[in-house]
């Protein structure tokens, strides 16, 4: 009989977790009992029911007839070929015959449960009646198939128990031996289990496993390497081993075969964008190479577009948490996966802007530059920089612009600042907004005919078409943009920059992305357009004048300022004095702590306000900024002092009148106020630049060199001149030179030298001669033993 098969389906991860503690420990106990009951029980109760009466529903039974088992408690012999004779009712008396009517009507011991535990051939009692003994005695029916029934479970009503059946369906015979064949098998497969492995056979097998898996990922690849368009088919291949079912390598596996395909592609991939076929050129007829390369081609961009679509996925299973059916893969595999997946979109991103779905990529990425993960967030930044910083043309840093302001609108502002810090690794320095400026070369026009026959002579007319010719041809070759195409792209990425920037400085000034749009405003500052500045000068005022901002968000206002009026602005007639009155009051918040990060924007800000506006700059506001800034050198660090020497060097050459603060005996009208904060009215005429003698002093031997050559009046020749090294270098670029970010000296200090002594002095030599004496009787003296009394000599200190 074939062994009933548990057809429940394993309950989901969600239905455990709502399953109680009760339920669980009973499901268990339940699983418990059935594995310790046996087969041979089980057929044991399946032939108990097969022996029960075959019909308890009749109404009109059908007449009985005689046992063919011998009666219990009595040995009747018969003869073995002698049949048994039906009784004759004419030889029952009435009482019996009426008897034995009553009972076939009731065929009440068809309906008895054979599996109690009371006996069917009972020995012969004295107290038993003939009637009991008859019904006792198994009969069989006459009527044609015989159906099985299955006893469930009674019901218990007022009346009694009321027992309930249901028939059994009849299998064929071949339908049982199958049944066997399975009961079979199923006993050699509980009679040999399969051997569990330990940890270290384990371990082997799994790294057996995956060096087979390795061996077939190089060959797949090495065969496409080697001729691509041959085997363009077997990428299909590789990639549909993402989804690897061996959950012992499953996710090494997939990594693997995620970072093969990104070097394929990015081997196999051609420096074009593959477009598709119209339905006029795959009617036409081509030679096989042709039609091959098509092939090929079709098969490279249906590949990468799938391969993409898995990266995709993977990231949005690690967004979701969303377990799969299919349990290869632990949730907690899924971030490494995605990691891998997110390192190889970053990759594509960036080495092949020119091929297709390179704006899927740039929808991918830009949201998981905002992303929790640092790491994740980190890497998609990179990514971007590096993209922006080798976009020549402008095409791809425009696409990835558009869409980063399209999140950080759609997020209301709340995005990381690392996502806006990426706008300042544009390559838009140089390009004009206007496209009719004169810094935009033409292209170069050939002469035409008449004009080489005019100024020509036959040789030169036969060199000059030669040449013409093969500059045309050099020309086709490079296939280089044009500039108008360049200054449009970069003209349409700046100005989706300003309007973020101008959305965030209206609506967020509060926002922690103010220090990015900032510093990002001060960069691209000379690009804005000239109806935006006094608007924008208003803004930055405002923003200094609120307390509001940091040290260093300060200085990017100011240093924002005077880009624009720097550039386009220089043509403005507007004197920024409240900007030179911010930067002069607020010098002195730079000391050797952690705001000399903000030296370095310093620098910067007096480079644009001093030295480019020298025209604008009155005596008086530079003698003020001079003098403040050599104060300023006495507590900074090296590299800061270094730095803010240098721009007084350079101030002290762009106003040459400024050389009265070396000499202590000039005098002028009024006392130097240096608590004032306006440079025009300090009187830094009246005051010299004593600061330059300590700081000839300094333990730094550029600062000692910076200070000596101001006090002599920083000369461009002579023995008090600097070095090329050091006066051809910006203020800036000195800074970032002797940094000592390290904590080390720079340049480091040389050691002293010790001279040898030709005599080396020993033991007691260093010693007077009296003291040696009077240390060489004590050692000499014998020491008396006396006893230990602590008491004697407290109380004679005491006296």
């Amino acid at each position: 009989m074939k062994a009933r098969r548990n057809k429940k389906q394993v309950p989901s991860f969600r239905k455990l977790i709502k399953t109680s503690k009760v339920k669980l420990e009973n499901k268990l106990k339940n699983k418990q009992f059935k594995q310790q009951s046996t087969l041979k029980k089980y057929r044991k109760e399946q032939r108990k029911l097969r022996q029960a009466v075959k019909d308890a529903v009749s109404k009109k039974p059908i007449p009985l007839e005689d046992p063919k088992e011998k009666r219990p408690g009595k040995r009747i012999e018969r003869e073995e070929e002698e049949e048994e004779e039906a009784l004759p009712l004419d030889m029952l008396d009435e009482d019996d015959l009426q008897l034995m009517k009553d009972l076939g009507q009731r065929a009440s011991f068809l309906t008895r449960d054979l599996s109690s535990s009371e006996p069917v051939h009972a020995k012969k009692r004295k107290h038993e009646h003939v009637i009991d003994k008859y019904e006792k005695i198994p009969r069989t029916l006459q009527y044609a198939p015989q159906k099985e029934l299955i006893h469930l479970l009674p019901i218990k009503d007022k009346s009694g128990i009321i027992p309930q059946t249901r028939e059994k369906p009849v299998l064929d015979s071949n339908q049982d031996e199958e049944d066997q064949e399975e009961l079979e098998l199923e006993h050699e497969i509980i009679e040999d289990p399969i051997r569990e492995l330990t940890i270290e056979e384990h371990l082997l097998e799994r790294k057996k496993k995956l060096q087979e898996k390795k061996l077939h990922i190089s060959a797949l690849a090495s065969a496409i390497l080697s001729d691509p368009e041959s085997n363009v088919k077997k990428l299909k291949e590789l990639r549909s081993m993402l989804m690897e079912q061996d959950p012992d390598v499953a996710v090494t596996v997939r990594k693997l075969v995620i970072i093969s395909l990104m070097e394929l592609f990015k081997d196999i991939t051609p420096s074009y964008k593959i477009r598709p076929l119209t339905e006029a050129e795959k009617s036409t007829k081509i030679r096989k190479e042709t039609q091959k390369l098509r092939e090929f081609e079709e098969g490279l961009v249906s590949q990468y577009k799938f391969y993409l679509e898995n990266l995709e996925q993977m990231v949005k299973d690690w967004k979701q948490r969303k377990l799969k059916k299919s349990n290869v893969v632990s949730l907690k595999a899924y971030k490494g996966l995605a990691e891998v997946a997110v390192k190889s979109l970053c990759e594509l991103l960036v080495a092949l802007p020119h091929f297709n779905f390179h704006n899927n990529i740039i929808v991918l990425i830009v949201p998981l530059m905002n992303d929790v993960s640092k790491s994740i967030s980190e890497m998609c930044c990179e990514a971007v920089k590096k993209l922006f910083k080798q976009d020549k043309l402008g095409q791809a840093s425009l696409g990835v612009i558009k869409v980063i302001s399209g999140f950080v609108k759609g997020r209301n502002y709340d995005v990381r600042p690392e996502m806006l810090r990426t706008f300042l690794y544009l390559r838009i320095k140089e390009v004009e907004v206007k496209k009719d400026t004169e810094d935009i070369t033409k292209p170069k026009k050939f002469m035409t005919f008449k004009e080489k026959r005019k100024n020509l002579s036959r040789m030169q007319r036969k060199w000059k078409k030669a040449e013409e010719k093969l500059e045309r041809e050099l020309r086709e070759a490079e296939a280089s943009e044009s500039s108008e195409k360049k200054l449009k792209l970069h003209t349409e990425t700046l100005n989706i920059v300003f309007v973020t920037y101008f959305r965030i400085l209206k609506k967020a000034q509060r926002s922690p992305l103010l220090p990015v749009v900032l510093e990002g405003l001060a960069k691209f500052a000379h690009l804005i357009n000239v109806e935006f500045f006094d608007d924008l000068l208003v803004v930055l005022h405002s923003l200094i004048e609120s307390g509001d901002l940091s040290y260093q968000e300060s200085l990017h206002c100011v240093q924002t300022a005077f880009h624009i009026l720097s550039g386009q602005g220089d043509v403005l007639n507007i004197d920024p004095m409240k900007f030179y009155t911010h930067l002069y009051k607020t010098l002195f918040k730079l000391h050797a702590g952690a705001t000399s990060e903000g030296v370095a924007i310093v620098l910067q800000c007096l480079d644009v306000m001093l030295t480019k506006r020298r025209k604008q700059v009155s005596q008086q506001r530079a003698l003020a900024f001079i003098k403040r800034l050599c104060t300023l050198a006495l507590h900074v660090l090296p590299n800061a002092s270094i730095g803010i020497l240098a721009t007084n060097r350079i101030l002290m050459h762009t106003f040459p009148k400024t050389d009265l603060l070396l000499d202590s005996e000039s005098q002028g009208s009024g006392v130097f106020l240096p608590e004032l904060d306006e440079p025009e009215y300090c009187n830094a005429q009246n005051t010299a630049l004593w600061e330059l003698h300590v700081l000839r002093r300094h333990f730094h031997p550029t600062v000692q060199r910076f200070a000596a050559h101001l006090i002599a009046g920083a000369p461009l020749d002579g023995s008090d001149a600097l070095k090329p090294e050091l006066s051809r270098r910006s203020a800036a670029e000195l800074f970032e030179t002797y940094s000592m970010a390290a904590m080390t000296f720079n340049p480091p200090v040389e050691t002293l030298s010790t001279k040898r002594k030709d005599k080396v002095l020993q033991g007691d030599s260093f010693l007077n001669e009296d003291l040696n004496q009077l240390i060489e009787r004590h050692c000499n003296t014998v020491a008396t033993q006396w006893p230990l009394d602590f008491a004697s000599c407290l109380e004679t200190s005491l006296r």
